[in-house]
């Protein structure tokens, strides 16, 4: 089993529901941000989403868009994002982690030498959010014989004939998106999304994880009690943001615990 799998597979049998947080590599610093990392995972993070950093990031809101913009101007790439992973890796760090990025640095890097040095470097997914399931099967095939998990998205809006792609291809999770638009905090969370996560379950046997709007302690537990993973982004984002520099660690594994807390309170998901 894959770290992806076994980290569900675990939190099943302990009724918790997976906290994910999502943070740009090279934020807000390239010095800081691999102990930035670990103290995410140190404090509560069941998986991590690196972001690679781009310059015109279509799925995310303005929180995301000018931290990714920040990495960008410290220089980060696609290659040390990837250095980054080994890094961690090397120094002992077990908790998944999965890249987030678009595909044209993807097919710039190549998906063949993408692949080979993820693996590599201990990386074990990918989400391409300006990737189309009913167009990813290259992608699928190169990652796929490298153990690495492709992790498509799963919307209210999304159509029969993509839903079905994204059934037959999508690996490790499916990430369920809370609200159509772009990544950003907000302040309540979509009646009908139980609903959404309810029937997403009768097409598929992989975890659901939600994230776009995933914003504080409230919306963990809320999602925790019928979903198997809460994705937090700009939220976090906005707790660095807001923190003196030398605070930045300390308020962020603040936030990340109590996050973290709320997920060990959830039901046994419908």
């Amino acid at each position: 089993m894959s770290r992806i799998d076994q980290m569900f597979a675990r939190l099943r049998e302990q009724g918790e529901c997976a906290l994910i947080p999502y943070i740009p590599v090279g934020y807000p610093t390239v010095e800081g941000s691999e102990s930035l990392i670990r103290t995410i995972a140190e404090s509560g993070a069941d998986l991590i989403e690196l972001g690679v950093p781009y310059a015109d990031p279509l799925a995310d809101g303005p929180t995301i868009q000018e931290a990714s913009l920040k990495a960008v101007s410290n220089g980060v790439n696609l290659k040390s994002c990837i250095a980054m992973v080994r890094t961690l890796r090397d120094k002992g760090l077990e908790t998944p982690i999965v890249l987030m990025g678009y595909c044209n640095s993807f097919l710039a890097y190549g998906l063949d030498n993408l692949a080979d040095d993820a693996k590599e470097a201990g990386i074990d997914g990918f989400i391409i959010p300006d990737l189309p399931s009913t167009m990813a099967k290259p992608y699928v095939e190169i990652f796929e014989a490298r153990g690495l998990k492709n992790i498509f998205f799963l919307a209210p809006t999304t159509s029969e004939a993509r839903e079905a792609a994204v059934v037959e291809q999508g690996q490790g999770f499916l990430y369920c998106i809370s609200v159509t638009g772009v990544t950003g905090e907000r302040k309540s969370l979509p009646a009908e999304l139980r609903d959404f996560i309810h029937q997403a379950r009768q097409v598929t046997t992989l975890p659901l994880a939600v994230g776009f709007g995933i914003s504080n302690e409230e919306h963990v537990r809320e999602v925790s009690e019928y979903a198997d993973g809460a994705i937090v982004g700009s939220a976090l984002i906005n707790v660095i943001k807001q923190s003196e520099p030398h605070e930045i660690e300390a308020k962020a594994g603040e936030f990340i615990r109590t996050l973290k807390q709320a997920t060990r309170k959830a039901a046994t998901p419908i």
